[in-house]
């Protein structure tokens, strides 16, 4: 749930029941009102009675006005009140009512029968009328119960008014303020999607609140701990492929400079040898023949080591060379079964070593892949250069229909993105409709890279 609207839900209900407590205690008060009133009505109609029958026995007045409501009639200020007197001597009884009941009811049935149900409005209250020690009759007042009821929800009703007001007030408030305390938690999600996405390098801006800017503190210093450990293994990353790469060319050189000399030494000797055995004796003419076939074979398969430890087109002729001789090598190894194309787009001579090499090894990987597992008639090795990127497309029209899983058996992927990765590139993969793999790695052109090893 929004914790705007969960903050909100709870205030509500927290004033719905301060307010229903406020409302009991409100009708509480109206009703203790009402039957205060006709407490006292009662009283000061029972003391002008006894008072008219003190009159009436010191001879200034008749007993047959008695009781005489006359007075109360004048100066009574609550409206809707019976009074009713009944003499001990069983006459008839005397009733009179001030004021008229309300003749609309401006209150609701549901209010009136909850006010009902929780009082007792229109409560009577009887006191006897006595002067001396005699009891003259029985005084009863009935406040009118719609009197009771239509004072006690006016009381309610302002009250209903003002509550109202001011919850609204409140929750209002109340959401706007929480609303911007909260605003920086959007800013810090919005961050952390950022950061996620590989730039580890935004930082969170101050905030105004101490626990925000704690928080954003503490995600700070952790894009910046782990922006120095992504720094530190790209740079491990550089240098594992560069001494790679010069091992590869320390081997490669070896092989030239020593076991291609040896090999060259033995087929110079076993055509020597062939030459004298045919002027001395032919009987030797075989085993020359052997040895030069075994020393042409050695020969061929040095320069394959040759060109995967090291092309040479790479430090003689640079990147384009090689990829123009790799595609070749596999145009002449598959016959007719797959078709490989390149296509240069850009100068090729503005890329620093490690990328070029890089990029070289990764069109290498996916041609074997190509070659082993796709099952393609055609593969198209595209290669575009512009100002501050390099792209290296390949793509397949073979059998793969569903992209690969991370945690499949071959390392290939793996390698090439752990490649991408050093140089703070990027690889995509894609299915090409209806299939086959697209392969796309993008680089950023930067010169200081080589300087990184």
């Amino acid at each position: 749930m929004n914790l705007q609207f969960h903050l909100l839900s709870r205030i509500v209900v927290v004033a719905l029941a301060c307010l229903l407590a406020t409302s009991a205690y409100v009708l509480y008060q109206s009703d203790l009102e009402a039957r205060q009133r006709t407490a006292v009505t009662a009283d000061s109609l029972g003391r002008q009675l006894e008072f008219q029958l003190l009159r009436i026995d010191a001879g200034f007045g008749q007993a047959r006005q008695f009781p005489d409501f006359t007075l109360w009639k004048q100066t009574a200020s609550v409206p809707g009140i019976c009074v009713r007197f009944e003499p001990a001597d069983g006459a008839a009884p005397y009733s009179l009512c001030n004021g008229a009941k309300p003749s609309e009811r401006g209150w609701p049935a549901v209010f009136e029968t909850v006010y009902r149900r929780l009082f007792s409005p229109g409560l009577e209250i009887s006191r006897p009328i006595a002067l001396n020690r005699r009891v003259y009759g029985a005084l009863t007042v009935t406040p009118s119960a719609e009197m009771d009821i239509a004072q006690a929800w006016d009381n309610i009703r302002g009250l209903l008014g003002l509550s109202a007001v001011t919850v609204l007030a409140v929750c209002v408030l109340v959401y706007l303020s929480i609303e911007r305390a909260l605003r920086p938690a959007g800013i810090i999600v919005a961050g952390l999607e950022t950061m996620a996405k590989g730039n580890l390098a935004y930082r969170l801006p101050p905030f105004e609140l101490f626990e925000w800017q704690q928080t954003a503190n503490a995600v700070n210093r952790l894009a910046a701990s782990q922006q120095q450990l992504m720094e530190e293994r790209q740079k491990l990353a550089v240098k594992l492929i560069n001494l790679q790469e010069e091992e590869r060319r320390y081997l490669a050189r070896e092989l030239h400079d020593e076991f291609g000399q040896c090999l060259a030494a033995i087929s110079a000797v076993a055509v020597s040898i062939a030459q004298t055995a045919e002027q001395q004796g032919s009987a030797l003419v075989g085993e020359a023949d052997q040895i030069a076939r075994i020393s042409q074979r050695m020969m061929g398969n040095v320069r394959g080591l040759l060109g995967r430890l090291r092309p040479a087109e790479i430090d003689e002729l640079g990147l384009a060379a090689s990829l123009n001789s790799l595609v070749a090598g596999w145009n002449s190894h598959s016959g007719s079964q797959t078709r490989y194309q390149l296509h240069i787009v850009g100068d090729c001579a503005v890329l620093p070593e490690p990328q070029a090499v890089t990029l070289f090894r990764i069109a290498q990987e996916c041609l074997t892949n190509i070659a082993k597992h796709a099952t393609a008639a055609h593969a198209e090795v595209t290669l575009t250069v512009n100002s501050d990127r390099v792209t290296l497309t390949v793509q397949d029209d073979g059998i793969a229909d569903a992209l690969p899983f991370a945690g499949g058996p071959g390392i290939g992927l793996l390698g090439i993105r752990e490649r991408a990765e050093a140089l703070q590139g990027h690889l995509a993969l894609a299915i090409v409709r209806p299939h086959g793999l697209r392969v796309e790695v993008g680089l950023p052109i930067d010169a200081r890279t080589g300087a990184q090893a």
